[in-house]
C-alpha cells in the first residue's frame, strides 16, 4: 500500500507505469536502459572535455604569468598564453584520437 498525503489524498509514490515488451523483445531491452547508458557516456565525455579545458586554462594562465615575470609586454604575454592554451587543446585532441581505436 502506498502512502497517501493527508491534505490532498494523492499518492506520494505513484505506481510505476506498466511496461509491455514489443514483439520479439524482452522487458530488459527497453529503450530506457539504452538511454541511461547513452546519458552516462555523454556525461563522462562532457566531464572530460570540461576537465581538459580547465587544465588548458590553468596552463595558459601559468604561461602568461611566467611571461610577464620574464618582462614581456602585455600583448606578448597574451600571445604566449594563447599559444599555450591552443597547444594543450591540440595535445588533448591528438591523445584522444590516438586512444580512441584502442579503447573502443
Amino acid at each position: 500500500m502506498t502512502p497517501k498525503s493527508v491534505f490532498t489524498g494523492v499518492r506520494l509514490c505513484p505506481a510505476e507505469p506498466r511496461r509491455t515488451p514489443l514483439p520479439g523483445r524482452s522487458i530488459t531491452s527497453t529503450p530506457d536502459l539504452n538511454r541511461e547508458v547513452i546519458v552516462t557516456h555523454l556525461a563522462l565525455i562532457l566531464l572530460a572535455i570540461a576537465l581538459v579545458v580547465v587544465f588548458a586554462l590553468l596552463a595558459a594562465v601559468a604561461a602568461g604569468v611566467l611571461a610577464r615575470l620574464d618582462g614581456a609586454t602585455y600583448p606578448a604575454t597574451l600571445m604566449r598564453a594563447g599559444a599555450t592554451f591552443a597547444a594543450v587543446l591540440t595535445l588533448a585532441a591528438v591523445v584522444a584520437q590516438t586512444l580512441t581505436p584502442v579503447l573502443t
